[in-house]
């Protein structure tokens, strides 16, 4: 499968691109603008709903801060250092955008 953004080919069941992150299967987007402060709660919830394969954060500028993908979700004891970076990401932005991939 070659992706639509950069060309790279990728393994057949690839649902990102391995080069520049694209995402190669359908599936339905969110996005979320958050105030820093909340974005916890937030991230928090998203992963509680059970069906999201992807985060990602941005900045107010839409500079990418951190992407979450599926597998942290599944084991809490991975999702602790993740929690803590986001964290870092609220003391240091005043807004974020949040985008969020779920399955189909």
């Amino acid at each position: 499968m070659f992706c639509p953004k950069c060309g790279t080919a990728n393994p057949e069941e690839s649902n990102f691109c391995m080069k520049c992150g694209t995402r190669l299967r359908s599936g339905v987007t969110e996005e979320f603008n958050v105030a820093a402060s909340e974005l916890i709660s937030k991230i928090g919830e998203l992963i509680k709903e059970g069906n999201v394969t992807h985060i990602i954060i941005k900045n107010e500028q839409g500079k990418v801060l951190l992407e979450l993908p599926a597998t942290v979700f599944i084991v809490g004891a991975i999702l602790a250092p993740w929690m803590a970076a986001i964290g870092a990401i609220a003391a240091l932005a005043t807004r974020c955008q949040v985008i969020v991939e779920r399955s189909a």
